[in-house]
């Protein structure tokens, strides 16, 4: 199994082509940043690291077990700086319920602590779910052609 780094990127065959992803951050107790790139292509784009540029989802994943449960080729085509502006470790949103389950606030987490707020700003609404992802919606994203 291919131990990733951050500013890796991981071409994947999938059924729908070649979809990649970049490593962005690690965390001593949660899985890998990983970065979807545009995608997915029928053959290797020429200068695949440009792809790491344009700003694209991102979620917690394990990359080396989800890839390996799916039973997907993978291998690193390239390693790209992570530009200045995203090398802070990302901020990832959490709904808290009550017993009805309804939102009554939300947890923001930046890898280090938490901070929370009852009302979600539009610029807060983008921030990825502080979830880890499963391997099927791991599969779903990598082929949405976005």
């Amino acid at each position: 199994m291919e131990d990733y780094q951050p500013g890796d990127i991981v071409e994947i065959e999938t059924s729908a082509g070649l979809a990649y992803v970049q490593l962005t951050h690690t965390h001593p107790s949660y899985p890998p940043v990983v970065k979807f790139l545009k995608g997915p292509f029928q053959k290797r784009p020429e200068a695949v690291t440009v792809l790491a540029r344009e700003a694209s989802p991102i979620a917690m994943v394990p990359l080396s077990g989800v890839l390996k449960k799916l039973g997907l080729k993978h291998a690193r085509v390239g390693t790209v700086e992570i530009p200045r502006a995203e090398r802070e470790f990302p901020i990832f949103r959490m709904p808290i319920r009550d017993k009805k389950g309804e939102i009554i606030y939300w947890w923001f987490w930046d890898g280090k602590g938490l901070t929370y707020t009852t009302e979600l700003m539009q610029q807060q609404e983008k921030l990825p779910m502080r979830e880890i992802m499963s391997a099927e919606r791991f599969l779903d994203q990598l082929v949405a052609d976005e």
